[in-house]
This record gives C-alpha cells, sequence and structure tokens, in this order.
C-alpha cells in the first residue's frame, strides 16, 4: 500500500466501484518521515479507516509522533510528543465537494501527507515546554537550573529566609 517514495500515499482505488460503506483500516508505524523542511517526525504511528459512502471516501485518521523541540525556558532540545484525530471527506464529484475541497485523485492514490501535515502543525505548541516543573535558565549567569544551582540561585534562597 505505502510506498517508501510516498509513505502516506494509500491506493483507494478498490473504493470507488465498491458497495456503500465497504471500508478498510491501514495502520502506520514509520520511523522517521519529513513533512516538510519544519515538520520532522520520529516514530509516527497512526490507523488510518478509509469507508466508501455515496458522496466519496471518508477518511478516518488518528496519528502520533514526536517531534525534536527547544524548551523555551531551558532551551535544552527534547522530544515533543504530537497527536491528532482527524476525518475529511474526499469527494467523487466536484458537485460533493466539503469546505476542505478534497477529491478523489482520478489515479485513486490518496496522498495523506499535506492533509497530516496540517493538522500536524495545529497540535505544536507555541511555547514548548520539555517539563512542567522545568525551572529555566538563571537571569544573571545563564545557568540551567535544572542541572544545577548556580550562586546567584544559593544567594537568592538565602535571602528568602
Amino acid at each position: 500500500m505505502a510506498q517508501d517514495r510516498f509513505p502516506l500515499r494509500i491506493n483507494a482505488g478498490f473504493l470507488i466501484n465498491a458497495p456503500i460503506s465497504t471500508s478498510r483500516e491501514i495502520n502506520f508505524d514509520l520511523s522517521s518521515i519529513s513533512l516538510g523542511s519544519d515538520l520532522n517526525l520520529k516514530t509516527l504511528v497512526g490507523k488510518v479507516e478509509l469507508t466508501r459512502t455515496p458522496k466519496g471516501i471518508l477518511v478516518e485518521a488518528g496519528f502520533s509522533a514526536t517531534m525534536q523541540a527547544e524548551c523555551v525556558r531551558c532551551l535544552d532540545e527534547f522530544d515533543q510528543l504530537l497527536r491528532t484525530d482527524f476525518s475529511e471527506l474526499y469527494a467523487f464529484h466536484a458537485n460533493s465537494v466539503t469546505d476542505s475541497g478534497l477529491i478523489v485523485p482520478e489515479d485513486g492514490n490518496i496522498d495523506l501527507l499535506p492533509l497530516l501535515r496540517e493538522y500536524l502543525l495545529i497540535e505544536v505548541p507555541i511555547k514548548t515546554v520539555c517539563r512542567e516543573d522545568c525551572q529555566g535558565l538563571c537571569i544573571i549567569c545563564g545557568e540551567n537550573l535544572n542541572h544545577q544551582t548556580c550562586e546567584h540561585q544559593a544567594e537568592k534562597n538565602r535571602s528568602d529566609f
């Protein structure tokens, strides 16, 4: 089904003439994939169910992946988990098109890459934080306070008493 050059392309042509409500489930498990220069993912795992409807092919998908991110508090790199679920209809004809404007290609191959890219980009946090209790950097010397306490923080802690 998926080819190395197009790892998220699905041949859905068999559903075009299938009876209504015919469906097939397809699983994805990729160690890494690039969804554009700004979205490089590790461990992309997902499940897609394709269902023949009177108007087209309904794609119901759920994916999770990790991406390399930088913490806005301490500047350490970490793996940011991303998850998304979506449903989209690929219409058979232009008069059945939904707001998304998706149409089943003539060759029956549906490429989920652009769609998945859009949905995962929405899930990327504006401010990525490595963990909730991240202490960040010392505002005086720049020491990462998650790894050790600098002399400025020690002085601050003494003055708090």
